[in-house]
């Protein structure tokens, strides 16, 4: 981390503060990806319903959907690191309440609370990043420091899954609730430093009341494809190790997000080089197909390796989209509104976990927990003409973003030369 950092020529003392954020990050993601191959079957322990699974996982977004918009405000103003320590406390106490309350109702409401965890440190460490990062390399440093999400979730699942197989779904939280409490620790190596912008008027106005944000059309349509992109990974979260059961996959579920965690490592080294040049609109189109081939190659699975490369696309699809997300978002706000609008905006991907789990548990008792898959796959594709039609303020014009033609010349904001 430390020698591409170097590689951007930032000044030594950012580039130190950068690497503690990333530190503190990955703490972060490796608590909340060590569960992700085992909470589904520790769940179906407790009950048999796919109903009440499909709940308890979904319920999750319930946090992230109360809390987003009054944490997007805190961390504009109480600070980044503050809501980033809310969010890691959280991650910590959370895992251990799961292997103390083994109840439905409390699993339910704790699970809830989780979700407070995401909101809370997420768009802080998104808006952290966008505010410390030079305009000219944006992309480049965003896609850099989102690598703690694929580190995450190489390091999260295969040291959970492991602990899992040893020593039982305890050890397991136990292991997650300590990846926090470092990362809680380490948020005292950060720095707060004052960023100071020149991008026009809008830095003196406050931001806008909820749904004039939310509504926004340079808002608006990135909220869809993320709503998209919640939906298939909260399905891929749910029921994916389930289906892994019923078609009796042997190979380890931590396998899956172990591919993906290593394709999104690789796919963001040359995505951080290319998006500030190419623009952002290819990539978010590239990155939406790939999410639909994942959903694609599950329902189509009978073989181990068929969960391996659905897990590289995956990991692409993640790689790809999240990053580049962050870079738009950024270049379409200022920083005094960038913390309030990067939660607002990530409520469609909060929106997308919590149908995925209710809504694709009562759909696998019409359609089978397979089916659900392709559902899935075809809502992709309605997210990719959305994106590739409404992107910017004509169609014309969002085509030519969407493929990479231009530019987002309609929305991005335009630094002031002085």
């Amino acid at each position: 981390m430390q020698s591409a950092l170097a590689s951007s020529k930032l000044d030594p003392p950012l580039r130190k503060n950068l690497t503690a954020i990333f530190l503190t990050g990955l703490f972060f993601w490796s608590s909340m990806a060590s569960q992700l191959p085992t909470l589904p079957l520790y769940l179906n322990t407790l009950t048999q319903s796919l109903d009440e699974v499909g709940l308890i996982m979904g319920s999750f977004a319930i946090g992230l959907l109360a809390c987003r918009s009054y944490l997007g405000k805190l961390t504009d103003r109480r600070g980044r690191t503050y809501t980033m320590r809310i969010g890691l406390a959280v991650a910590m106490i959370v895992p251990l309440c799961y292997a103390l309350f083994p109840s439905i109702p409390l699993l339910i409401f704790f699970r809830a609370i989780h979700g407070i965890s995401i909101a809370a440190f997420a768009s802080s460490y998104s808006a952290l990043i966008a505010d410390l990062a030079p305009i000219a390399n944006r992309g480049k440093i965003i896609g850099y420091m989102s690598l703690v999400n694929p580190l995450g979730l190489a390091i999260g699942p295969a040291l959970g899954g492991a602990m899992y197989q040893f020593w039982g779904y305890q050890a397991l939280f136990v292991v997650a609730s300590l990846f926090a409490l470092s990362g809680l620790l380490l948020t005292s190596q950060i720095k707060i430093v004052e960023v100071v912008t020149k991008t026009g008027e809008l830095v003196n106005q406050a931001p806008a009341k909820f749904w004039q944000t939310f509504l926004n059309p340079r808002i608006r349509v990135i909220c869809t494809v993320l709503l998209i992109v919640g939906i298939a990974f909260g399905t891929i979260s749910a029921f994916m190790p389930i289906l892994m059961q019923q078609k009796q996959i042997t190979m380890n579920a931590g396998v899956f997000y172990m591919s993906a965690a290593l394709s999104g490592f690789m796919i963001r080294l040359p995505l951080a080089r290319l998006s500030d040049s190419w623009g952002r609109g290819i990539f978010i189109s590239v990155g939406i197909m790939c999410y639909g081939s994942s959903l694609l190659i599950i329902y189509l699975a009978s073989q181990d390796y068929h969960f391996v490369i659905s897990g590289i696309m995956e990991g692409i699809g993640a790689g790809i989209v999240i990053p580049t997300v962050v870079a738009l978002l950024a270049d379409r706000t200022v920083p005094l509104e960038r913390g309030y609008v990067f939660g607002l905006t990530w409520i469609g991907f909060d929106v997308g976990i919590a149908m995925a789990g209710p809504i694709m548990g009562k759909l696998t008792g019409l359609v089978g927990v397979n089916n659900i898959f392709a559902i899935t796959t075809g809502l992709c594709l309605v997210g990719l003409w959305i994106f590739a039609t409404q992107s910017n303020k004509t169609v014309t014009n969002s085509l030519k973003f969407a493929i990479g033609s231009s530019k987002d010349d309609d929305y991005a904001i335009k630094p002031v030369v002085t």
